[in-house]
């Protein structure tokens, strides 16, 4: 196995294009091709954590923050980003982050946070709008099945819980082929009516190619006709942030004690407790300030996430409590969840989670 391989792994839950515009997600060094040793799994790629995957013999380090934000005009050493980057370059380790790509993913940073919690009923906070597509093609009617099960096949008509979804309708083609043509239905330069299915598929955006070529692979004809439409729906598996439910409301004094306990916290920042029961929680691994409005809305009792900036929590005005655990420590799960991920897909190397505390952030 290469390091490709992981990163087509890594990119089949987290597509690279879900991250944010000012993301750097992706394969930050090293070598597509080279075989796969060992893989590290970590929040933060640091002079450690190279050193760490190298006494462990890994050669590729899977990260959630990239070490690498803007580009690089040299690699002299000078700050802890250049020193780790040379360090994992002489020592053929490749590094790859999933980023914000893994926070809107299903099942990604804020998800694990819910689950280490123990909520229940959960959904997305703030689903994605314009991730989704519609394709409508025309194919004579004995190949219209051959087609849907091809494109079924590479992930187009799947809607929630329903799959292999599509709609279709009759009616007549009309082409002619000229001289160059090699119809499969007709003859040069003579006028053709074809019965055809007019079909419609929603489908992924990010699996756009796979699906257009699953299309003309499946189709009869040299020419396909087709037109693709965006479409502004939500959807709901994929976005920011998460919201659930504790299996049991519970005072202020109880859920205090009961994140803590969860998650390991000594002590975490919050705003006053609103005097009634606590059950339906909001949350956003990292610096999730920019969801508070929609924790909100959604009638979360508590929102919690990390990066709190002081007048950020007068934006709370007694709607919900805001409870800022810290970044490291509202994604720090993110580590066990890749690790089971990876782990499941490959068994031809070691998987190993990182020992090293990554956290720049100290408490006296």
């Amino acid at each position: 196995m290469t390091v490709q391989d992981v990163c087509n792994s890594m990119e089949t839950w987290a597509p690279l294009s879900w991250q944010e515009s000012y993301d750097n997600a992706g394969l930050l060094c090293g070598s597509r091709s080279q075989p796969v040793s060992g893989v590290l799994i970590s929040l933060d790629c640091t002079e450690a954590v190279v050193q760490e995957a190298i006494n462990q013999g890994c050669n590729m380090i899977v990260a959630h923050h990239p070490i690498v934000f803007k580009g690089l005009k040299s690699l002299t050493g000078k700050d802890y980003v250049e020193r780790t980057m040379i360090l994992a370059i002489k020592n053929d380790i490749a590094i790859y982050a999933s980023h914000t790509n893994l926070d809107h993913a299903p099942q990604g940073v804020s998800y694990q946070l819910a689950k280490r919690l123990g909520l229940e009923k959960g959904r997305v906070l703030r689903p994605f709008k314009q991730a989704l597509k519609q394709l409508t093609y025309f194919v004579p009617t004995d190949a219209a099945e051959a087609t849907r099960t091809a494109l079924h096949a590479a992930g187009a008509g799947n809607i929630g819980n329903y799959t292999e979804c599509s709609f279709s309708q009759e009616g007549t083609g009309r082409f002619t082929p000229n001289d160059q043509a090699n119809p499969s239905i007709g003859t040069n330069n003579q006028a053709e009516e074809v019965t055809e299915e007019q079909i419609q598929v929603i489908y992924p955006a990010h699996l756009e190619s796979s699906v257009l070529k699953a299309l003309k692979v499946s189709h009869p004809y040299e020419e396909v006709a087709y037109y693709i439409t965006g479409l502004d729906n939500t959807w709901d598996e994929v976005g920011s942030g998460y919201i659930a439910e504790l299996p049991q409301a519970m005072d202020a004094t109880s859920f205090s004690t009961y994140l803590k306990e969860q998650l390991g916290l000594a002590h975490f920042r919050h705003t006053a407790w609103l005097g009634r029961p606590i059950k339906r929680i909001a949350l956003c691994g990292g610096a999730g300030s920019f969801l508070l409005a929609d924790a909100i809305k959604a009638g979360a009792d508590v929102f919690i996430s990390g990066d709190f900036k002081y007048h950020e929590f007068f934006d709370a005005e007694n709607h919900c409590t805001i409870c800022d655990i810290g970044h490291y420590e509202s994604e720090v799960m993110i580590k066990d969840a890749i690790h089971a991920y990876l782990s499941n897909n490959f068994s031809t190397f070691a998987v190993l989670k990182s020992m090293t505390n990554s956290n720049p952030v100290s408490y006296a």
